[in-house]
């Protein structure tokens, strides 16, 4: 089966260079699921290649699916602005099942958000974060110049929103790119692709509020960078993980030559 569906863009989720990806992300998998699964069954897995700049007009997602397997079902999606692909993508459904347990990535020990300073971005370089509440939760700031590619925060929207997974989503891109953590000059790092996985945390119950999310890069290296992040709950359980990887643009004025540690 084939179909579309249009979403409106939200103005204040702008980042550098368009609409903020995560943001981007988010909505495509609304708009398959809703279009596609009539939202009864939990995302899995979701992976969003980024092609250009999403700007400000109508974004028309198109889609087919579900290609339903014995255990799975997976829908593929493009997203076009003015008759052009600008993302593309994959969403991968499936229920819950009895299996084995395992606990592999727990929660950094670091203080509650109520023991943390607030932290604005600057509005020039990401608008989108008027949208949020942001409290680094250890000494690693952004453009400090620090030893570490690794941020680590609580966030909250400031609309109180639930927390879904469209939300979660853009919580996993919602922190600057690691590498700003050693950087003292910001650049357009954009995402060229995010790739999402959900834990069965997201069913249950209803969940609002602080979580508690952490971002790092892997690997710089060509002009690309590769970071891993991770969403929990405010009470610490593990909502999703994210890699992605991302162009590394110059820094205005530099060279070739330079170096991606400025």
């Amino acid at each position: 089966m084939t179909s579309s569906d249009e979403t409106r863009v939200d103005p204040l989720w702008r980042s550098w260079e368009g609409a903020h990806g995560g943001w981007v992300a988010g909505a495509a998998l609304t708009a398959v699921r809703d279009r596609f699964t009539g939202g009864d069954r939990p995302v899995r897995t979701l992976t969003t290649h980024f092609l250009a700049p999403v700007g400000a007009g109508p974004l028309r997602f198109s889609g087919t699916g579900p290609m339903a397997g014995r255990r799975t079902a997976t829908c593929l999606f493009t997203g076009h602005q003015d008759g052009e692909p600008v993302v593309m993508g994959s969403a991968l459904f499936g229920p819950a099942r009895t299996g084995p347990a395992h606990e592999g990535l727990p929660a950094p020990d670091v203080p509650g958000p109520d023991d943390c300073p607030a932290l604005e971005l600057p509005a020039e370089l990401a608008p989108f974060a008027r949208q949020l509440d942001i409290r680094p939760a250890t000494a690693d700031r952004p453009l400090s110049g620090g030893p570490r590619a690794e941020l680590v925060a609580w966030v909250r929207f400031r609309d109180g929103r639930t927390l879904d997974a469209a939300a979660v989503t853009t919580l996993a891109d919602v922190l600057p790119p690691a590498l700003y953590a050693r950087w003292r000059a910001p650049r357009a790092v954009p995402t060229a692709e995010l790739t999402v996985h959900f834990t069965d945390a997201l069913g249950e119950g209803v969940l609002e509020g602080w979580t508690l999310v952490r971002i790092r890069t892997e690997h710089a290296g060509g002009g690309w960078a590769v970071d891993d992040s991770a969403v929990w709950s405010a009470d610490r359980r593990l909502l999703a993980t994210a890699r992605q990887a991302r162009v590394v643009r110059e820094v205005a004025g530099q060279t070739a030559a330079g170096t991606v540690n400025s």
